[in-house]
């Protein structure tokens, strides 16, 4: 069902409204038959996106409304949010940054509402991975980031004007002979302090950041704060779920 204009050989061009088969509508531009230009699209699901358009797929601007109260807005090619753009969570917090193939790529902010904490740095496929700052209420630490946690040298610098100097290290579980068949569990990483200073200048791209190593021990110990602000895990499932429910209309 369409209400519009046409060109001379009767595809939708120019303005007009439609009602696709499943029950979505589009209200904005056509070019020969396609999408293509600003537009709304309406989801029978309760989405929506409002933005632009090329050749039927979200491409430039756009914000998209889901039905779990997220949104995202920001930049789109070719129906992936692509460039830079901000996502507002279902719970409340907050990504702003960079955006490649639908996850977070690139530098990025991301703030955890309950908690206040904020973690700005460098994200690889939706994963906090590389050179980062985790704020928190009376400190933060500087340092890099594997797969989502700290790893490596860096330091906690506290509002009372001094720094912790450490290394975050990888334990490896040592293995019991009865348990040779068993998989190992995965240890949280290990802050070792060396040095407690007064405030000193410092970047997290600094080349004296080293490759993070291993240790082996033979128990988990130690407190690890950098990696307390929340888990991301779960809004990286949300984007998933909003993204399958983006791909169920427009066509």
């Amino acid at each position: 069902e369409y209400e519009g204009d046409r060109d001379a050989e009767g595809q939708r061009h120019g303005f007009g409204k439609a009602r696709l088969p499943n029950g979505d509508t589009y209200e904005g531009e056509y070019e020969h038959g396609l999408r293509s230009g600003h537009g709304t699209y309406r989801f029978k699901n309760g989405a929506l996106y409002t933005g632009n358009y090329l050749q039927n797929k979200k491409h430039g601007k756009g914000v998209f409304f889901y039905p779990d109260g997220s949104k995202y807005t920001g930049d789109w090619v070719h129906d992936q949010r692509q460039g830079y753009g901000e996502y507002l969570y279902a719970n409340g917090d907050t990504y702003t940054g960079e955006w490649a193939d639908n996850k977070r790529h690139g530098q990025g902010t991301y703030v955890y509402k309950d908690t206040g904490s904020k973690y700005v740095g460098c994200w690889v496929n939706g994963i906090q991975d590389g050179p980062a700052e985790l704020v928190h209420l009376n400190y933060r630490f500087k340092g890099r980031f594997l797969n989502g946690k700290p790893l490596g040298r860096g330091k906690f610098i506290f509002d009372i004007g001094c720094e912790q100097h450490g290394e975050y290290i990888q334990p490896v579980q040592e293995k019991e002979e009865e348990d040779e068949d068993e998989p190992p569990l995965p240890l949280e990483p290990i802050w070792k302090v060396s040095e407690i200073t007064k405030l000193t200048p410092w970047s997290p791209h600094d080349d004296e950041l080293l490759v993070p190593r291993e240790a082996t021990v033979t128990e988990e110990g130690g407190d690890h704060p950098a990696s307390d602000a929340g888990g991301e895990g779960e809004e990286r499932r949300e984007e998933e779920v909003n993204q399958s429910q983006e791909d169920q209309g427009e066509k």
